[in-house]
């Protein structure tokens, strides 16, 4: 089965995509990674990608696209695949649909913004072990120090409820409108985030049980 994940940051797409590829043995592909590994492997499409990078601007389309085709043809892809991250525009749908990609699901996470910044500007991490708590969901025992080791916990700069909100602005304009490109299709599947990841899990192969039938 080949699969696209949808959501905005924070909804919970990437947890999902990894249960659904435990579940179906099929691998979830993350577009960040996959750059990144063809870029350390040297391939043709990865040392494109490198002098973007290293300029410290964005990969284009094209390479983008290309890094995915070179991903999709290795052999564990042969039996299904997950895509997370990709693609992110309805240009990049069309351009996967011009290659012959064969999309049977189209799963998106839909979790509110303002739920979404409440879960993300509550996590707050330890500099010194890396631990990782949140003010609602995982405190800390004091709330304020690591269990561990006692250093004074921080929130990420991508954690700041200002900076969560100006991403969420650049998915809703330029990511979401993907939702009514795929819904065309009929292969689109709405699935609300519930506040355990354990029943927006149930809900996500229900989804998909609903599609392979």
């Amino acid at each position: 089965m080949n699969i696209i994940f949808l959501g905005a940051p924070g909804a919970g797409k990437g947890t999902q995509a990894e249960n659904v590829s435990r579940e179906y043995g099929i691998p979830a592909i993350s577009t960040g990674a996959i750059i990144r590994e063809a870029i350390k492997n040297g391939t043709e499409m990865g040392l494109a990608a490198r002098k973007f990078t290293e300029s410290g601007a964005l990969v284009p389309d094209d390479v983008v696209i290309g890094i995915i085709k070179e991903r999709l043809a290795m052999d564990d892809c042969a039996k299904g695949f997950i895509l997370d991250g990709f693609p992110r525009t309805v240009p990049q749908a069309e351009a996967l649909d011009k290659m012959g990609v064969r999309i049977d699901a189209v799963v998106s996470i839909e979790v509110s913004d303002e739920d979404i910044v409440r879960r993300m500007s509550g996590r707050r991490v330890c500099d010194t072990c890396g631990a990782s708590y949140h003010i609602e969901y995982k405190p800390s025992k004091d709330g304020k120090t690591c269990d561990a080791d006692g250093t004074e916990l921080t929130i990420r700069k991508d954690d700041k409820p200002e900076v969560v909100r100006s991403r969420l602005e650049t998915y809703h304009e330029t990511t979401e409108p993907l939702k009514a490109y795929y819904e065309k299709t009929g292969k689109l599947k709405l699935v609300i985030g519930q506040e355990e990841v354990a029943d927006t899990t149930r809900l996500t192969f229900a989804a998909l049980a609903e599609m392979k039938n």
